[in-house]
């Protein structure tokens, strides 16, 4: 599983990269939310893909019985959920204001500061 996740994450790197170095600004914004899912998916692949029982420590005992599943990397991945889709909020509100003012989403259109 985890070299098919890979090529996945390998994609969706590819994908963000070519649509960031495009010229129109809702392709960026696009490119960087494809960045911030791969990057999540690095995580979790990184993480290791085992089913196994949450980490509940039993009451009188210092350390879970067996094998448990980490929860680093779902927490780590969750918060980056949380402040990516922040983000890209804004960013998609930066881009629709800037299309107002500007009248297009041209990135070599918008280098001028007076409009």
């Amino acid at each position: 599983m985890e070299p098919v996740l890979a090529v996945a994450v390998g994609v969706l790197y590819a994908a963000g990269l070519y649509l960031m170095l495009r010229r129109s600004i809702v392709k960026l914004i696009l490119g960087l939310a494809l960045l911030g899912n791969a990057a999540n998916l690095l995580i979790f692949v990184a993480g290791g893909l085992t089913r196994t029982a949450p980490p509940l420590i039993a009451e009188g005992e210092t350390r879970p019985d067996g094998l448990f599943a980490d929860p680093l990397p779902q927490a780590l991945i969750l918060t980056a959920i949380v402040i990516g889709f922040g983000v890209l909020a804004f960013s998609m509100v930066l881009a629709y204001r800037a299309h107002q003012i500007v009248g297009a989403d041209d990135l070599d259109r918008m280098k001028g500061t007076d409009t």
